[in-house]
């Protein structure tokens, strides 16, 4: 009868440290949960305010040097501020088929040129004009 009462007492006091533990564990978690949400939300008015008050980071093309579409390579091209892998390769296509390849003269004389280019118009050669350069063809003197 002794080990019986000692059982059960052991038993209760077992459950009730196994509530003990749940209680504590469901506030370290609720209180874990309560942090990362409070932390969001202050990552998240800090991004709002940054946004709202225009401070952005600037987003500029650093470019070495200007680029001439009549010999720069698909890598070069892509460079250029809305120009992707497939408007550059749409160039080189371009090039390859009118201009030195066929005739002597280049395909692209101004940056007005390549809105003959599928998928180019003039807002894009507006916004790469300024990093764009162009060969002068040399034109034989009179009478020679």
């Amino acid at each position: 009868m002794f080990w019986l009462i000692v059982g059960t007492l052991n038993g209760m006091v077992a459950d009730s440290v196994m509530q003990e533990s749940t209680v504590s564990q469901k506030r370290v978690q609720s209180l874990a949960f309560v942090i990362s949400a409070g932390f969001c939300v202050l990552l998240c008015g800090f991004f709002a305010t940054w946004g709202l008050l225009g401070l952005e980071l600037p987003c500029e093309i650093a470019l070495d040097e200007k680029i001439n579409p009549n010999d720069a390579p698909t890598g070069s091209l892509v460079r250029l501020p809305g120009i992707g892998i497939g408007k550059a390769g749409a160039i080189v296509a371009y090039r390859e088929n009118t201009g030195r390849g066929r005739t002597n003269t280049p395909a692209f004389q101004s940056c007005y040129d390549l809105q003959q280019v599928h998928g180019i118009g003039p807002k894009t050669v507006q916004s790469i004009c300024e990093w764009l350069r162009f060969e002068q063809e040399r034109r034989p003197a009179f009478g020679q």
